[in-house]
């Protein structure tokens, strides 16, 4: 995790605007994008956010949109988008102007109802729950001997753990057959995130079918 708030005061201090991606954040960190005085901020609905692929976001500070003339842009930008002219967009002074084309309707629908459970359950208490989880996920590595390449200070640790097997692209694969669902990054390692639906047994599971399926790989 990177201080936001203090990134954000130094670059302004030296006119200088912040654009944050969220995408590994937002709905297992709280973020408070007012706050923090953020200039920009985007992301995903496909990750913490439970929404599925298709349904990015954009944040732009209020009092910056109307000083913005977007580059990369299509008739719903248009103040008066059903009115089809073409030629100059004339951008209205809201959200609304850093729109493209048609919007993708069928994925922000299908977004919606992850954002509505994880506002329900509120994302302080994800959070306490990923610090929790994490801190023994880290613990069983440990404990089966497994390099763990995440920070271990849960102050700045995000909501991924890391953890570096020898075979670790097979292993995971494996795992998947298993259906043990993680993800692999070669020169990394397995990574394992749990959220506010992962029981505190399908943690031990885990790291057991690592060990079982590691194993099995080095016979």
């Amino acid at each position: 995790m990177h201080d936001l708030a203090a990134i954000t005061r130094r670059a302004h201090e030296m006119g200088a605007l912040v654009f944050t991606d969220l995408y590994q954040s937002a709905g297992t960190l709280p973020v408070d994008v007012r706050a923090l005085d953020l200039d920009f901020a985007t992301g995903g609905s496909v990750k913490w956010l439970c929404g599925g692929p298709g349904a990015g976001y954009l944040y732009v500070r209020p009092d910056l949109r109307s000083q913005l003339r977007p580059t990369v842009t299509g008739w719903m930008a248009h103040r008066q988008p059903f009115e089809f002219q073409s030629g100059h967009i004339d951008f209205p002074d809201d959200a609304y102007r850093f729109l493209n084309g048609t919007p993708n309707i069928p994925a922000l629908y299908s977004a919606r109802s992850g954002y509505e459970i994880v506002n329900q359950i509120g994302v302080e208490a994800i959070r306490s729950k990923s610090v929790r989880q994490t801190q023994r996920l880290i613990e069983l590595a440990d404990e089966a001997g497994f390099a763990v390449g995440c920070c271990r200070d849960p102050l700045k640790r995000g909501g991924v753990v890391v953890i570096d097997v020898p075979n670790g692209k097979e292993v995971a694969r494996e795992l998947a057959r298993r259906e043990v669902l993680v993800d692999y990054r070669p020169n990394a390692g397995i990574r394992i995130a749990p959220h506010f639906y992962t029981s505190d047994d399908e943690l031990e599971r885990a790291i057991a079918e690592i060990q079982s399926a590691a194993n099995w790989f080095q016979l």
